[in-house]
């Protein structure tokens, strides 16, 4: 498809449009223990898109950095007072962790088995991940060698996760979701050290871009989305990595615009976060939650038509603080958002 550029005559040949139309979608985690009750309530919220939910609740090792480093190959982890640290042979710590999420992919079965739509999945990003895990001698971020050996481990780790999921779910158009939101805070160099006295050096964008591609390739040419809940969104890195989309919270995101029409104009689809994440009391309309992405969609310069093609719309972030109540309440929101959305596309920049 082309995208045309409303401001001026300029046309960008991108790649068809690997949105069928406007999709509604989770981010990833939800409140509660139960597998089974949240599956069931994805599949039923979200039942064109629907995710594997993660349910920090459960304690260490269902939270995103045990989940992700669970899924390590040929690195094992352990959790210390300080956190996940990387250490020669695994513990139970990550014994339990594996087991989590092996019991969740296991019940992935009774409601995917069949499904034969998108699904998505999520895992932590390289940069986060590495901004999170220690060696004996401080964040794995600050070792150049050990962000190496994790970002490998990491794509491998990537690729199994997805076999493991088709296993599952043979029918479903599977996606991944590498959750990045240290990564800002990486470029910048505002990690801290152990001793929280000094900072790690910034990481160079030609580093954080290559690595990123790395784990992006594990996905073994699936669709992969990077989601970043930090006001600074490093679109230029996300799209430089070969992602099929940016995932950002729309009402908190500073987003260089150039950038991102940029972006989008290669083929980077948009996924905003609309809905609020913890219940704002009345939830608002389906047309209020529209309208930043309609402003937005037409401060790129975008014509409505490619709008339903490009943007899905998801909560703001996670969900895990939220009430049971308002997590049901989220999704039901974002798809009805997403249908407004996509039957009234003339109304984009209103």
């Amino acid at each position: 498809m082309n995208i045309r550029r409303t401001g001026d005559d300029r046309e960008a040949s991108v790649p068809a449009a690997r949105l069928a139309n406007v999709r509604a979608a989770g981010v990833g985690s939800l409140p509660g223990e139960d597998i089974d009750a949240g599956l069931a309530l994805v599949f039923t919220e979200l039942p064109d898109f629907p995710h594997l939910p993660e349910l920090p609740a459960r304690g260490p090792g269902a939270e995103m950095i045990g989940r992700t480093a669970a899924a390590l190959v040929d690195l094992h982890v352990d959790l210390q007072p300080s956190g996940w640290r990387l250490v020669a042979r695994p513990g139970i710590d990550v014994r339990r962790a594996r087991e989590l999420l092996d019991r969740d992919l296991d019940a992935l079965v009774p409601v995917a088995a069949t499904h034969d739509g998108p699904l998505k999945v999520q895992l932590a990003g390289p940069w986060t991940l590495a901004a999170a895990l220690q060696t004996e001698r401080g964040p794995v971020l600050a070792d150049a060698g050990a962000v190496r050996d994790l970002v490998e481990s990491l794509a491998e780790g990537v690729r199994d996760h997805v076999e493991q999921v088709r296993r599952r779910a043979p029918h479903a158009q599977l996606m991944v979701q590498l959750d990045e939101p240290a990564l800002p805070a990486v470029l910048a160099g505002a990690i801290p050290t152990s001793s929280g006295l000094s900072r790690v050096r910034a990481v160079p964008e030609v580093d954080a871009e290559q690595a990123l591609r790395a784990v992006v390739t594990g996905a073994g040419g699936g669709a992969v989305i990077v989601h970043c809940c930090a006001v600074e969104v490093p679109v230029g890195v996300v799209a430089g990595a070969g992602a099929t989309g940016v995932s950002f919270d729309l009402g908190t995101a500073a987003v260089d615009h150039d950038a991102l029409a940029a972006a989008v104009e290669g083929g980077l689809e948009l996924w905003a976060g609309v809905v609020p994440a913890l219940g704002p009391g009345v939830p608002p309309a389906p047309r209020q939650v529209v309208a930043p992405v309609r402003r937005l969609w037409h401060e790129l310069g975008f014509g409505a038509d490619d709008l339903r093609l490009r943007v899905a719309l998801t909560p703001a972030c996670g969900l895990a603080g939220a009430s049971p109540g308002w997590a049901r309440t989220a999704m039901q929101l974002v798809r009805q958002a997403a249908r407004v959305l996509d039957e009234a596309p003339e109304q984009v920049g209103a």
